[in-house]
């Protein structure tokens, strides 16, 4: 089961790596909500994301055996960029699978930051597919976005660091996609503030 822990276990590798991005003060949402708001500016991470924690961290605690046999995941862009420049960081080889439609963007930086991008399938769930066939057939670790417990610790490390900057948070609204972003974070908080609310939100349109 996922703990504090875990998480301050994660901090404490991906440190060295990963950036510990502000919170700030948000004028607007600040306005219209006559409440403080700060906002987590994840988009100033190292490869443009929070799914970098998640990946560095699965990766740094990797066996022998699965660091050498190399790692494949599925994804359409943010989880891509984050498994790549972690797997080449530890020496470790990359495989992704990319949905056809994935941003020419986001294929270039997985590229770039050293993955091996394959195109298969029109979603997400057809890329996830081949990715599980070629994990099998070439023995290779198959590295969640999210259902993965590393993974949610290397993301609640998010949490950690809201507490640091600002003890007083009453309040946390986290994105939900697969879930993995708010566990770790829920974890993080509540462990050591339990009063604090937690709150997820999710586009009504793409429910996970």
């Amino acid at each position: 089961m996922l703990s504090l822990a875990n998480i301050k276990a994660a901090r404490d590798r991906i440190k060295p790596v990963i950036r510990q991005t502000p919170l700030r003060y948000s004028d607007r949402f600040s306005e219209l909500t006559d409440a403080s708001i700060y906002l987590k500016l994840e988009n100033i991470q190292r490869t443009g994301a929070f799914k970098l924690r998640g990946a560095m961290n699965r990766i740094a605690t990797l066996s022998e055996a699965d660091r050498n046999g190399g790692v494949i995941t599925a994804s359409a862009g943010n989880h891509a960029q984050g498994v790549a420049f972690a797997a080449t960081r530890a020496g470790v080889d990359s495989k992704i699978v990319m949905p056809t439609h994935a941003p020419v963007s986001k294929r270039q930086s997985t590229e770039r930051y050293g993955g091996e991008v394959i195109l298969h399938g029109e979603d997400y769930d057809a890329a996830q597919q081949r990715a599980h066939e070629i994990a099998d057939t070439e023995d290779r670790y198959y590295l969640h976005a999210f259902d993965d417990q590393a993974v949610m610790a290397g993301q609640g490390t998010i949490g950690l660091e809201i507490l640091d900057a600002c003890p007083s948070v009453e309040t946390v609204v986290v994105p939900i996609g697969g879930g993995g972003l708010i566990s770790g974070i829920a974890t993080a908080i509540k462990a050591q503030k339990p009063d604090v609310r937690v709150i997820g939100v999710q586009a009504k349109g793409a429910a996970s």
